[in-house]
């Protein structure tokens, strides 16, 4: 099979591939029918990310069954699913405490499309292996387009986990989310608002990206990141810059909440004393993607938040090479 392979900065290329096979009685096969970039995918390409070595791409799709193990239950083939870009069973302690993204019966940071951990392969191929079935696919309903939540899989449950177990928390508090180029500044605007946020203030980011972020509903504040704004219960640094990062500590307010799904490849200096004398929680790292899919699928079915707002580009599989290697906002690659 083929499967698209990054090869060095602006440079990617279809390459031949083992063809994926089942490897346990609990395993699925999948045909991917809509793969979206992540974020990250937009600083590797630029080679703005210190990954060196050849490695296949893409790890949010929603994708067709084609094959199932005799021990799968809750899949068929022709089904159509969302893949979390994360390896989980399901059964261990840590996932059923919801921490899918380090499972205890797989490799630390097994993923799909990502050299972090063990790659998995990428989604833009023509199959993919799915090695626990029943725990990680989720089916999408009757009526949801994949291209509409081809980033189900990641970018959009990390953009939940900002604001969603936050908020119920604290029902109808105002948020504050400090963006950059990242479409899930703009995701966690869009959840913040079908969950009911009093509003979504939003600092920084590109002319681009505060343009949606107003036509989904974001009020829009400074374009430069100033020392403090608010204070508000509820902050996000969705900036992955220093300066969006203490702006988003400093105008978290007492008792308050501050999530960054930033990635600092250098050290970054924080205010910490007034994280302390204002018992702020600061959370950061990668999202647990899997326990928030259904939840998101459930708002989107809803039509209370509509993540194809967010889509930037679009491109055919076999154009997947240039329009990687050129994108410059979220990618949707459909078949």
């Amino acid at each position: 099979m083929r499967s698209l392979t990054f090869v060095d900065k602006g440079q990617l290329e279809w390459r031949d591939a083992p063809d994926s096979k089942l490897q346990g009685d609990g395993e699925a096969l999948v045909r991917p029918l809509a793969v979206a970039t992540c974020d990250l995918d937009l600083l590797i390409v630029r080679g703005m990310v210190p990954f060196d070595e050849p490695f296949p791409v893409g790890h949010e799709c929603v994708a067709e069954v084609t094959e199932v193990g005799d021990a799968v239950e809750g899949f068929a083939p022709g089904d159509i699913v969302s893949v979390p870009f994360q390896i989980s069973c399901g059964e261990c302690d840590r996932c059923r405490r919801g921490n899918t993204g380090n499972c205890e019966r797989v490799e630390r940071m097994a993923m799909y499309g990502l050299p972090m951990g063990t790659n998995y392969g990428g989604f833009l191929s023509d199959s993919a292996r799915v090695p626990f079935a029943d725990a990680m696919l989720v089916e999408v309903p009757e009526g949801i387009e994949p291209e509409a939540v081809a980033s189900l899989s990641d970018n959009i449950p990390d953009a939940w986990r900002t604001v969603g177990p936050q908020l119920a928390e604290r029902p109808g508090a105002p948020i504050l989310i400090c963006g950059g180029a990242a479409s899930i500044a703009l995701y966690a605007t869009g959840v913040a608002l079908a969950l009911g946020a009093e509003r979504v203030d939003f600092a920084g980011g590109s002319s681009y990206i505060r343009g949606v972020a107003e036509e989904i509903g974001a009020t829009m504040l400074d374009e430069e990141f100033p020392k403090r704004l608010g204070p508000y219960p509820i902050t996000v640094d969705a900036s992955a810059d220093p300066d969006g990062l203490r702006c988003a500590l400093r105008s978290t307010d007492g008792d308050g909440i501050c999530t960054s799904i930033g990635i600092y490849f250098e050290d970054v200096s924080v205010p910490l004393l007034e994280m302390y004398t204002k018992n702020i929680r600061f959370d950061t790292g990668r999202c647990h993607a899997r326990p928030a899919m259904e939840p998101l699928l459930d708002l989107v079915r809803s039509g209370s938040f509509k993540p194809d707002q967010v889509t930037a580009e679009t491109a055919r599989f076999d154009d997947a090479s240039e329009a990687m290697a050129g994108h410059r906002g979220k990618l949707v690659i459909s078949r």
